[in-house]
């Protein structure tokens, strides 16, 4: 039996039961990705889907740095699955907890990070925040911030600053523009 194969979907179909049932949500219909407004505040479960679709992905300077793909699954949950042209992937699995209020976001990489934040939709950006542990053991605060740019939902900024004295100053640990990929 392949395992692998098998342990993936059973995820996703667990995620998808638990997470519906267990945060209150209730099915909307679906929201187009590519030109779409960011939705209203009174629709919590669709505040982050500025940031479905197929995405090229380059630093301030024009780099290119990675591809992204975000996409909805059912309408439970966003899947986000990065890669780079360097070998470098990772997931992330984000939701809306209607119980509690907040987006939730767990991403994972091939280089064994593992980040969890939370956060909601802040003045028409989505920012997430979590603890983390950097380099030599330090604690630090992750924050990571998802903007529309000039009301262009074919480009998002997504920011990605730490902290090590409890959010007094904020360094960059990445600095991203998303660029729609054509027909996505």
């Amino acid at each position: 039996m392949d395992l692998q194969g098998f342990a993936r979907p059973m995820l996703l179909s667990i995620i998808m039961m638990v997470g519906c049932a267990g945060n209150g949500a209730v099915p909307v219909p679906e929201m187009p990705s590519q030109g779409a407004a960011i939705p209203l505040p009174d629709d919590p479960h669709r505040q982050f889907d500025f940031w479905v679709g197929s995405w090229r992905v380059e630093r301030p300077d024009g780099t290119v740095v990675g591809h992204n793909t975000i996409r909805r699954v059912g309408d439970c949950f966003l899947h986000e699955s990065y890669t780079t042209p360097t070998g470098y992937a990772g997931e992330s699995l984000n939701i809306y907890h209607g119980t509690r209020g907040v987006w939730h976001q767990s991403w994972v990489d091939n280089g064994g990070l593992l980040l969890q934040l939370e956060g909601g939709l802040d003045d028409g950006n989505m920012i997430l925040e979590g603890p983390g542990i950097g380099r030599g053991g330090v604690t630090l605060i992750n924050r990571i911030t998802w903007s529309v740019v000039n009301g262009d939902t074919d480009h998002v900024r997504q920011l990605w600053e730490t902290s090590t004295d409890d959010g007094k100053t904020w360094s960059v640990a990445f600095d991203g523009h998303y660029h729609r990929e054509e027909g996505n």
